[in-house]
């Protein structure tokens, strides 16, 4: 049976600007509406998803257990995340004032596992944006599980059914594809969520082929984080090149994002939405947050 529920989000959330994309396959909006496939403890489930003019989302959602499919799907919307904190640290931000404002409603919202976060972070290293959902729409298609027309997020066991060659073949560079089965046969990702950050951030950096940007990526999209900022996306780099008048490096996206601590991973999505900047006479390092 469907049950049809109604849920307000904790501040302003966008539903589609959250949602990004909805390209790799366990997501898919069509006239405003979101459907998701996702696994809970009692087996898959359905949901679509509308929001109200009111702000308001209109549920259906289709599941062996109701009551955890929702605490789920909260979840992976970003529903229930206290952004105003971040709100009223962006509005005296002169970078992220713009953005922020044109945007309030952004959240993270995060894939069905933390494995299927990390092959998002391994596929989206230093290639375009395009290339990346391609390559992450290919694994998943392969190794997740089928559900009401979309694909499960693939946990370990789906993984697994594929080696490194195949796993390549889906564009993935052919050490970014070991690595992805190496950590997915050594590590348990989803342990990761009782971990604190640091320890989390810290074991997942020990593993060849995973940089800050793959592991902000996990943070943000699998372990719903907002304290790991995407350190050398090409975006932020081409920002920071803007502010310093030269060629920015990867080290001059992490000094960007220092000052944001807890929220450098929001911010790190609002700074990829701000409009071109000129040449500003002090580095990034020298700003504060309050500036």
């Amino acid at each position: 049976m469907t049950a049809l529920i109604e849920l307000r989000p904790r501040g302003p959330y966008h539903l589609r600007m959250s949602l990004g994309p909805a390209r790799d396959g366990t997501v898919r909006v069509r006239d405003g509406v979101a459907e998701l496939a996702f696994a809970t403890p009692g087996g898959p489930a359905h949901a679509r998803v509308a929001q109200q003019a009111d702000g308001a989302l209109r549920i259906a959602l289709d599941a062996p257990d109701e009551p955890s499919a929702l605490d789920r799907l909260r979840f992976l919307l970003a529903v229930d995340d206290d952004i105003e904190p971040f709100l009223a640290m962006a509005a005296r931000d002169s970078l992220l004032r713009e953005p922020v404002a044109r945007a309030r409603g952004l959240r993270a919202a995060r894939v069905g596992t933390c494995l299927h976060a990390l092959v998002r972070g391994l596929a989206g290293q230093l290639i375009t944006a395009r290339e990346a959902w391609d390559i992450e729409r290919v694994i998943v298609q392969r190794a997740g599980l089928a559900h009401a027309g979309l694909r499960l997020s693939p946990g370990r066991d789906d993984l697994a059914r594929l080696s490194a060659a195949q796993i390549a073949s889906s564009g993935l560079a052919p050490r970014r594809a070991s690595a992805l089965v190496r950590v997915s046969r050594m590590l348990d990702l989803e342990r990761l969520l009782g971990v604190p950050s640091e320890a989390a951030a810290s074991r997942l950096l020990r593993e060849p082929q995973l940089g800050p940007w793959t592991v902000a990526t996990v943070f943000l999209h699998g372990l719903g984080r907002y304290d790991r900022g995407l350190v050398g996306d090409l975006g932020l780099i081409k920002l920071c090149s803007a502010l310093l008048g030269r060629r920015a490096e990867a080290e001059d996206t992490a000094d960007l994002l220092a000052p944001y601590g807890e929220w450098a991973g929001l911010a790190s999505l609002h700074l990829l939405r701000a409009p071109r900047v000129e040449r500003q006479e002090r580095a990034p390092r020298a700003r504060t947050a309050s500036a």
